[in-house]
């Protein structure tokens, strides 16, 4: 399996490798050993750069499980780390069965990979998986939706109930609701958690 991680930051947040200074035994001695620093107690990563590549391993092992092929893509954004499952030469088809319908399989690994980020380092994170390009064509499916809703709210000056969505989808939809001037708030709990829609009241 190919396997490309790219991790993208400001070039002033890069930290330079120190370099062995005579004396210095622990640096001496990975030298020595020829042993490479392990990303969970790597003092030279930022927390979010720590945890895409504590999960990148985690997900490197699983796609090998698989006997599935896959690139890896590592970004760090907005406070938040974002990794991308790509298949090779494009042919994203073959990466299916880990997105399963509707996303369920990829919202259960996401958030395996989230606990094993958790179990290494003992931060919880609120990184987001990708596969095959699925959460870019969901966003655009979630946007067309939020914005028939304010259509439709406004039109008949009715609540709009959405469809049950994960915490990151409804921030998607939140978010285009707020950029039309229309409320939107989350309502129901578990599973069933959705979004109304509603016009500004007067």
């Amino acid at each position: 399996m190919s396997d490309i991680r790219q991790t993208t930051q400001d070039a002033d947040e890069a930290q330079p490798t120190p370099h062995p200074v005579e004396g210095d035994a622990p640096a001496d001695a990975a030298a020595q050993t020829g042993q490479d620093q392990d990303p969970a107690t790597d003092p030279t990563l930022d927390p979010l750069e720590e945890e895409g590549e504590v999960a990148a391993d985690y997900l490197e092992e699983l796609l090998d499980t698989a006997d599935l092929d896959g690139d890896i893509d590592i970004e760090v954004r907005d406070g938040r780390t974002y990794l991308s499952v790509v298949a090779e030469g494009d042919d994203d088809e073959s990466l299916s069965v880990l997105v399963g319908e509707d996303g369920e399989v990829l919202e259960a690994l996401q958030e395996l990979v989230r606990l094993s980020v958790l179990s290494t380092t003992g931060r919880r994170s609120r990184l987001v998986l990708d596969i095959g390009g699925y959460r870019l064509r969901r966003s655009t499916a979630l946007q067309e939706m939020a914005l028939a809703a304010v259509r439709e709210a406004q039109e008949t000056g009715e609540r709009v109930h959405l469809e049950p969505l994960s915490a990151y989808e409804r921030k998607i939809v939140h978010d285009v609701v707020a950029e039309q001037g229309l409320v939107s708030e989350s309502e129901g709990e578990g599973a069933g958690r959705h979004i109304v829609v509603s016009a500004v009241q007067a």
